[in-house]
Order: structure tokens, then C-alpha cells, then sequence
């Protein structure tokens, strides 16, 4: 699977942008896809994950309440609608696909998602 990351860019503080994550093929209904964000210097941090069949998600505590995911079935995408936006939001945003062969709950650990797009960069200005 190859996922296409764009939407992100320069924005103030307490302003908005919203991510999208095209799959390259039809996304199976026990996979997941996630969101993960890398700022200079730091270890790729998980963001957000959804369940592609049921809809379920599941939020790091920093960005709950600001972010939000969701996936159009149809179009293969999965967004990422950041609202409130801190300049420690300021990263590389990743999405990832985690095919779940054994049909698991929603995980935040990188090393259990099986595909990456490359990142979209978000700078938040203060």
C-alpha cells in the first residue's frame, strides 16, 4: 500500500488545517490507519488511529479535544482536522496503515503499522 500525505503548511496560532492520507489501493476492513507526527529533534510520537470497518478511534492525550480523524470508505483517505493548533504541534505528519490480520484493538506503537507515506510538513507560528 502507498499513502499520500498532503494539507499541511505554515499556520498561526489557534488556527486550523486539515491532513489527508490517500491509500493507494482499497483498504481492508480490519485495518486501521493512523496519524504520527516527528518535530525536530524528538522520537516520531503517535497522534491519532482509526478502524477502517467500524469507525472506532483513538487520540494521544495532547490533541484530544483539537483533533480529529476520520476516513472517507469510499475515496481510500483518511483525514486528520487539527483545530486550535499550538506551535508544539509543529512536526512532520505521517499516516500509516496497520493491516491487523488478528483484528486487534486501535494501537499508538509506530512499530505495529506496516505502511508509511511520506510526511507532510506543519509549522505553527506563535
Amino acid at each position: 500500500v502507498q499513502l499520500q500525505a498532503y494539507g499541511g503548511g505554515l499556520v498561526q496560532d489557534g488556527g486550523s488545517l486539515r491532513l489527508s492520507c490517500a491509500a493507494s489501493e482499497p483498504i481492508f476492513s480490519n485495518y486501521h490507519m493512523g496519524w504520527f507526527r516527528q518535530a525536530p529533534g524528538k522520537e516520531r510520537q503517535f497522534v491519532a488511529a482509526i478502524s477502517w470497518r467500524e469507525g472506532n478511534t483513538y487520540y494521544t492525550d495532547s490533541v484530544k479535544g483539537r483533533f480529529k480523524i476520520s476516513r472517507d470508505n469510499a475515496k481510500n483517505t483518511v483525514y486528520l482536522r487539527m483545530d486550535s493548533l499550538k506551535p508544539e504541534d509543529t512536526a512532520v505528519y505521517y499516516c500509516a496503515v496497520r493491516q491487523n490480520p488478528y483484528r486487534t484493538p486501535l494501537a499508538e506503537s509506530s512499530a505495529q503499522y506496516d505502511f508509511w507515506g511520506h510526511g507532510t510538513h506543519v509549522t505553527v507560528s506563535s
